[in-house]
């Protein structure tokens, strides 16, 4: 149905928006897994936080499990692009599980920088959201040296062993303004800690954000494909409302309501990095449907990122009769 916005209605497609390259790193992981080896092909948790994907996945095959322990000793399980802690893969081993590690590579930078410090004796100070895969994986490294952050609040109540030898690493999937705060007060409070020689925070995260900043003046509305489990997705949301904009996490178009764009006459869609493009291409005829008929595309950035596969998919993709070895 129509809204009563008027008659020069427009989408704003942003670019980039969507799959980034650890994302699509680590679908390519579970596809070719199942391809080379065949079901049942085990997965733990999610390979990335999108209800899709995943449903995509399982339909194809895959089996997704909470823990370990569901996986039958001796079977192969794929490690989640988010990451995990040791003891998980010490599990791992003492079960004999032949593990193929989707783990984005820059998420394992931040594990190795955790490790690093942890090495050095300093308490690291990992910013980030509780209870988020990546977080809870990154924890794991040092448990005993890691001090958890998620605002500016938490900085002032923080207290550390010896001031003088503190480290910071952070989630790569937080909002950059909301972690350039953070990063701000631990610096006055310790002066000479010590962090990441790049930031932590990843490419893709910052350059849907930095779209986002840059249409916000030009729509009145932000439609976000990406699930409400997705960490950068969910931030993109934060963003565009701290700058007035209205906008909704959407897990496709089914979850649009008429309200959102009564008397809307620009929306801008964009997707999470773990959103698949068809579903932002149905939205987009969907808006259309709605009386959208104006599509504009803006980007910000070019993105040409690649990861390469773990060895072991490299290797079976080559040839495939190294598969059933």
């Amino acid at each position: 149905m129509p809204t009563s916005a008027g008659p020069n209605k427009k989408v704003i497609l942003l670019r980039p928006r969507g799959f980034c390259a650890g994302v699509v790193r680590a679908i390519d992981v579970v596809k070719i897994a199942l391809s080379a080896y065949g079901a049942p092909i085990y997965v733990r948790r999610e390979i990335v936080h999108n209800r899709h994907v995943v449903e995509e996945l399982r339909a194809a095959g895959a089996i997704f499990v909470e823990e370990l322990t569901e996986v039958p000793e001796g079977e192969r399980a794929i490690f989640s692009a988010h990451g995990v802690a040791p003891s998980v893969r010490e599990e791992a081993k003492a079960r004999k599980l032949r593990v193929i590690d989707a783990t984005c590579p820059l998420v394992t930078k931040v594990h190795l920088e955790a490790k690093k410090f942890a090495k050095q004796g300093y308490t690291i100070v990992l910013i980030g959201h509780k209870d988020h895969d990546e977080v809870i994986g990154t924890l794991g490294e040092a448990p005993e040296a890691t001090a958890l952050v998620s605002t500016v609040e938490d900085v002032e109540t923080l207290v550390v062993k010896d001031p003088e030898r503190v480290g910071f690493i952070t989630q790569t999937t937080l909002s950059l303004d909301e972690t350039r705060d953070i990063v701000a007060r631990l610096k006055e409070k310790f002066p000479k800690i010590e962090g990441p020689a790049a930031q932590d925070i990843c490419y893709a995260t910052e350059n849907r954000q930095v779209a986002v900043k840059a249409v916000a003046p030009l729509c009145e509305a932000l439609l976000v494909v990406g699930s409400q489990n997705s960490s950068n997705s969910r931030r993109l949301v934060e963003v565009c409302e701290q700058l007035g904009v209205p906008s909704y996490l959407i897990d496709d178009l089914s979850e649009v309501k008429a309200e959102w764009l009564a008397g809307i006459n620009t929306v801008a869609v964009t997707a999470g990095a773990s959103a698949p493009e068809n579903l932002v291409e149905a939205l987009v005829d969907s808006l259309r449907e709605r009386g959208y008929t104006t599509l504009e595309e803006m980007e910000v950035k070019e993105e040409d990122v690649r990861f390469n596969l773990p060895a072991e998919l490299v290797r079976v993709s080559a040839s495939p009769q190294a598969a059933r070895v």
